[in-house]
């Protein structure tokens, strides 16, 4: 009952992010086209991304919750990891595509678009994802996915560029009443190209962080040491020691073997199966679905 309540939850927020791109992307596409501008072109083509990986990600989520099996030892979490670096892939390719584009055309003289016109546009889509933004954030309290707080972080930006691209076209609009006119061509190409530069840091980081989930390496230190602290904390009582901390994070899911010996070299396992719970029940405060096994070192 708790996943089935975790996934129709992530379902929905989804859905009103798919139904949020689509609204966005369309407003913006034909602004962009009707402007020739290409910081509302960046916007477009950055939901157009969002929009491709969402669709397919729904038909995904039933699939994340399904157990773990021997022919499926990881379940599918690692799809999803695959899924984010192909989003943040494509995403990377236009963002750099797009800085060279604006770069050649301010070496030409900048471009004139309607300066007003985009301000209040962008004024209005600022609001729009705000609303959006806040739906998320509300329904994300109950339970955030990697992917759900990706698309969160995602709708943040969107806020946030928007009000900067708002503020960048109304300062257009002054600049065409002072002397300095002829900088005013110069304010789209460089706007597009500092929001396509603030883009590139957040793609970066998730390929290489989902990259590492794919060849199953080990997570940063700071988690580790967090499981460790966890571990340990709870085998003191029972004077049990960590002989070794083997963790696994693909997508969702973490898996946790503690290789363990005792102070006198016995087991018991009435006891084992306690202290195995009581880990998995405080690693579950911090990750979403975490797998603990103890597992007594063997002398060679």
């Amino acid at each position: 009952m708790k996943n089935e309540s975790k996934m129709k939850n992530e379902k929905r927020i989804m859905n009103i992010s798919l139904i949020g791109s689509i609204l966005f992307m369309l407003s913006e596409g034909i602004m962009a086209y009707l402007t020739k501008s290409h910081s509302l072109l960046m916007d477009c083509i950055f939901d157009v991304t969002d929009l491709i990986m969402i669709g397919p990600f729904l038909l995904l989520v039933p699939l994340l919750y399904k157990p773990v099996t021997e022919k499926r030892p990881y379940g599918f979490s690692q799809v999803e990891s695959l899924f984010v670096v192909i989003k943040y892939c494509v995403l990377l390719a236009i963002t750099v595509r797009l800085i060279w584009d604006n770069i050649l055309v301010m070496m030409h003289g900048g471009r004139q678009v309607d300066g007003g016109r985009i301000a209040f546009f962008e004024l209005a889509v600022c609001l729009g994802c705000l609303i959006i933004y806040l739906l998320l954030h509300y329904f994300s309290r109950r339970y955030a996915s990697l992917t759900i707080k990706a698309e969160i972080y995602i709708w943040k930006l969107d806020v946030i560029s928007s009000l900067g691209v708002s503020i960048a076209f109304f300062v257009q609009m002054i600049l065409h009443r002072t002397d300095y006119a002829r900088l005013a061509a110069y304010i789209d190409p460089v706007v597009a190209i500092i929001m396509a530069c603030l883009l590139l840091v957040e793609p970066v980081k998730m390929i290489i962080s989902n990259l590492k989930s794919l060849v199953l390496f080990a997570p940063e230190e700071e988690i580790m040491d967090t499981i460790r602290h966890v571990a340990e904390h709870h085998m003191d009582k029972v004077h049990y020691d960590i002989e070794f901390l083997d963790v696994i994070q693909t997508g969702r899911k973490t898996w946790v073997e503690i290789y363990m010996t005792s102070h006198n070299n016995l087991i018991n396992t009435k006891i084992l199966l306690q202290l195995r719970n009581e880990i998995r029940e405080e690693l579950r405060k911090s990750f979403d679905q975490v797998y603990v096994e103890l597992i007594p070192s063997l002398p060679d």
